[in-house]
């Protein structure tokens, strides 16, 4: 059926929202069954396990099928101007979700900082924490926790202008290769999409591969760890989400790449890829202000 530019399309009926609704519900019931069960043995254990598994399985199964009617609908020229417009906007809206969701994080770091720590110390006067704790200094970062016995000193914090410099170096880059890749798609020079594409998915997977090295560095040699207090817990909160949210950026740059390889987008139709592209700046700038609040000041 042909789509004028003012009509809409209306797709047919789709079993995908059944399929990913119960993907959901067995991934996060098996998730919650699994952490209240971490020191649990036996069929208990292993039956959330399996739970979570098969979730994360259709889930993924899902994905992969939902997304390829998309794609082939878009394809065949069934989407108008308007569904366009209505996939930026649905695009737009997401990100926003995505700021608001690290905005919360760096609103729990600025409390803690700024509120937490130093009432806990009792901003210079002799109160409650002085008589629990009376060695206790109320500084950031908190390296000495009030109760010892509870958490982890740490021996140090990671050096800013080592390997968080160089992710650093790594994701701003990545921005310039993939904005260079999206010029050459609206050039109608594939050759460079690929090379730039490629570039970018590269400095990603680097990104990911020195972060897991800098754990391993604060785990064993910093006793940075989850168990290190209110420092601990920011850290690897604020780090780890985005940690994952450049590994959701890199398979999504892995997926336009593929597509690129096959012949897919135009310079006149490539929203998919300009919203891969909009998810990896963001990501970039979320790093830029983690990279200034977490290990910097």
């Amino acid at each position: 059926m042909e789509h004028s530019s003012n009509s809409y399309y209306v797709p047919d009926q789709s079993h995908w929202p059944i399929v990913g609704s119960i993907a959901m519900i067995l991934l996060l019931g098996g998730t919650g069954l699994t952490l209240n069960d971490i020191q649990a043995s036996g069929e208990v254990a292993q039956m959330s396990k399996y739970i979570t598994y098969t979730g994360a399985g259709i889930l993924i199964f899902m994905l992969f099928g939902w997304f390829g009617t998309v794609i082939s609908e878009s394809r065949s020229g069934k989407y108008s101007p308007q569904v366009d417009t209505s996939f930026r906007f649905g695009m737009s809206w997401f990100i926003f979700s995505e700021v608001m969701f690290f905005f919360a994080f760096f609103g729990v770091l600025y409390y803690t900082r700024s509120f937490s720590v130093p009432w806990l110390g009792g901003l210079g006067d002799k109160g409650l924490s002085h008589m629990l704790w009376p060695d206790f200094q109320a500084a950031w970062p908190l390296l000495t926790p009030p109760d010892a016995s509870l958490f982890t000193p740490i021996k140090e914090v990671i050096d800013p202008w080592h390997l968080p410099l160089i992710n650093t170096i790594l994701l701003v880059t990545s921005s310039f290769t993939l904005t260079f890749a999206h010029h050459a798609l609206i050039e109608g020079d594939r050759s460079k999409v690929k090379i730039w594409l490629g570039t970018t998915l590269l400095f990603g997977i680097a990104f990911l591969i020195l972060q897991g090295y800098e754990y391993v560095e604060a785990y064993q040699h910093l006793d940075l760890t989850l168990n290190s207090g209110i420092y601990g817990a920011t850290f690897f909160i604020l780090t780890g989400f985005h940690g994952l949210h450049v590994t959701i950026g890199s398979i999504i740059l892995l997926v336009m790449l593929i597509r690129v390889f096959k012949g897919h987008f135009t310079a006149d139709n490539h929203f998919a890829f300009e919203a891969g592209a909009w998810y990896w700046h963001f990501v970039d700038v979320v790093w830029l202000l983690l990279f200034m609040v977490v290990y910097v000041f």
